[in-house]
């Protein structure tokens, strides 16, 4: 597995299956996990709730206590499910925690609807989905992390990722 305690970020649109990989790769790794929805203010619950998606000024306070909880975790290692949809949002979460790397969950989008069609409890409804893809830009060259496929069970993409991680080279804490 990978030689230092990294901490990473289960990144994805809506329906990749953060929530559900992220408890299981944090325990593949043995480390903490940390629910990225659970940084929201209550007034990012109630856009997305609502169906309105949100902007950046709605999102940095969000990133900004993800990546205080990263960089507690430099060096101890820890998994935080973040959306992390735009190369900006990654770099502020870096700026906070250099060490970070990223899973991008990345999957077809019908597959993705139809995996959030028949979740339950969750607020943020599919209609959102058209905003999350736009909004995405993928991992580049020359940030920290692996892009993994979504589909197959959660088994076997925790697998997939742990994988993935274990073969990058460290990333200075």
């Amino acid at each position: 597995m990978m030689r230092t305690p990294h901490v990473v970020v289960v990144m994805g649109v809506a329906g990749t299956g953060k929530t559900t990989i992220g408890p299981l790769l944090a325990a593949r790794l043995g480390v903490p996990y940390a629910e990225g929805d659970d940084f929201h203010p209550q007034a990012n619950i109630d856009k997305m709730s609502a169906g309105t998606p949100l902007g950046d000024a709605d999102r940095w306070p969000w990133l900004d206590a993800i990546g205080a909880w990263a960089h507690e975790r430099a060096g101890l290692g820890g998994v935080v499910s973040c959306s992390a949809l735009k190369r900006s949002y990654r770099d502020r979460l870096r700026a906070a925690a250099p060490g970070v790397v990223f899973v991008h969950l990345a999957g077809d989008r019908k597959l993705i609807e139809d995996r959030m069609t028949h979740r339950q409890g969750h607020f943020m409804p599919t209609a959102l989905l058209d905003s999350q893809f736009a909004t995405l830009q993928p991992l580049q060259a020359d940030e920290a992390g692996v892009a993994v496929d979504v589909s197959g069970s959660p088994e076997e993409i925790t697998e997939r990722a742990a994988e993935a991680l274990s073969v990058l080279p460290d990333v200075p804490q």
